[in-house]
């Protein structure tokens, strides 16, 4: 096996514990699309593409979906708000550099001091690497004097129905979502951003993702998911501007105005309970979905992208059940109610309680609103999904994700001017 085949299934292995022991922690927000993409948009070994770090969204949102996924939760240590925004200027710096494919900016000549970076994505493409960053409600607790720049949409997610959540694995202060072609420039990008926040913060937790399940670039093909099902036929593409003008990009509604052009990131950590679902007969797991295993259509069409359709029935019985995931999940019976969905597989070893697979989806939604969004229609899927039998919520997490940043701009000046 070589060198290069060995690392990449090395990092595919590690998960939340395994990033946190290597790292102390992992998380991120900027949007375009990536110049140079691969056919279809697929992620491939010696990706020299580089995705712009500034413009009016943040990257990584509406970005074709790279093929890898390191995230991470910060809390605030210091209670000097000039910690804060030095932190958030030196962040700004880094990563815009890692993004175009360079080191963390300081160089290493002196021999006395730390390197300015870790080293280990030296020789590494840039492989689409886009870096997101949003901040949790807790960062507005004034211990900053920011309680007045708190946008009113930014209100801890409510207890929902399903969730088991773990509080170790759950908020934050602030996030970075690193997202790349290649795990180890993913891996990179966290790992030193937890590193320059030393002395003014610290990983809360983090979650390692791989093989996107989401297509957010038309010229995506659509992934699978852990349960052998494509999953994100319907999701929002990176050329609708319209739809992401009316579900992802907040607008003129807003109390903020500092959020304007910014979207609202949530995070949930969804174990599948893989053992009970490969005990199941195919005919229930489609009617669970919805839709055929093998072909993606929906059980009343021959083709992924056909349109399902909710009242046909056979036999006095609907063909797709009123319990099945498409039909609660689908935008036609949610008043128009659409999310930008990018998430990722994971999986993290094996529960010592059980013996069974840690393993499921690190949901990530993008929408200009959670508690008119994601909150409703999780309220509506945690009580009437037949998905539920299968999964588990562990983890959740909201937060504020800025729009992009101008010229010479940072973090810390979007976060107080």
């Amino acid at each position: 096996m070589s060198a290069e085949v060995s690392r990449r299934a090395f990092l595919t292995g590690i998960g939340a514990v395994g990033v946190a022991g290597v790292a102390a922690g992992i998380a991120g927000c900027t949007d375009h699309s990536a110049s140079g993409s691969r056919s279809g948009g697929d992620a491939a070994a010696g990706d020299n593409s580089t995705v712009p770090f500034r413009g009016d969204h943040q990257a990584g949102i509406v970005t074709p979906a790279q093929d890898r996924l390191a995230f991470a939760a910060f809390d605030i240590t210091s209670s000097a708000r000039a910690d804060l925004l030095a932190m958030l200027t030196t962040w700004t710096a880094a990563a815009e550099a890692m993004t175009q494919g360079d080191q963390v900016p300081g160089g290493a000549s002196d021999l006395a001091a730390p390197p300015a970076d870790t080293g280990e994505a030296v020789g590494l493409p840039a492989s689409a690497l886009t870096i997101t960053i949003g901040f949790g409600p807790s960062l507005f607790d004034d211990r900053f004097g920011l309680a007045s720049r708190r946008p009113t949409a930014l209100e801890k997610l409510p207890a929902l129905p399903g969730d088991r959540l773990q509080p170790e694995l759950s908020d934050g202060d602030l996030c970075i979502q690193a997202c790349a072609n290649d795990p180890q420039v993913a891996f990179h990008a966290v790992r030193n951003l937890a590193r320059l926040a030393r002395g003014t913060a610290v990983m809360r937790w983090s979650q390692l993702g791989f093989g996107r399940t989401s297509s957010t670039g038309a010229e995506q093909a659509t992934p699978r998911n852990l349960m052998g099902f494509k999953d994100g036929t319907r999701n929002i593409k990176s050329d609708e501007k319209d739809v992401l003008d009316q579900h992802v990009w907040v607008g003129d509604e807003t109390d903020q105005p500092w959020m304007k052009g910014g979207s609202y990131l949530v995070s949930r950590r969804i174990r599948m309970l893989i053992e009970a679902w490969d005990r199941d007969y195919l005919a229930d797991q489609q009617n669970v979905f919805g839709r055929f295993k093998t072909s993606g259509a929906p059980l009343t069409g021959s083709t992924e992208f056909d349109t399902p359709d909710f009242t046909k029935a056979d036999a006095g019985k609907q063909v797709i059940p009123a319990d099945a995931h498409i039909r609660l999940a689908s935008h036609e019976n949610n008043d128009g109610l659409r999310l930008l969905r990018r998430g990722y597989s994971y999986t993290d070893g094996i529960d010592p309680v059980t013996g069974e697979l840690d393993a499921g989806l690190f949901f990530i939604v993008f929408q200009k609103n959670a508690h008119t969004h994601f909150v409703p229609l999780q309220r509506k899927l945690g009580t009437q999904d037949a998905l539920n039998e299968y999964i588990k919520h562990t983890s959740s997490a909201l937060f504020a994700c800025p729009p992009g940043l101008r010229p010479g701009q940072s973090w810390a000046d979007q976060l107080t001017a």
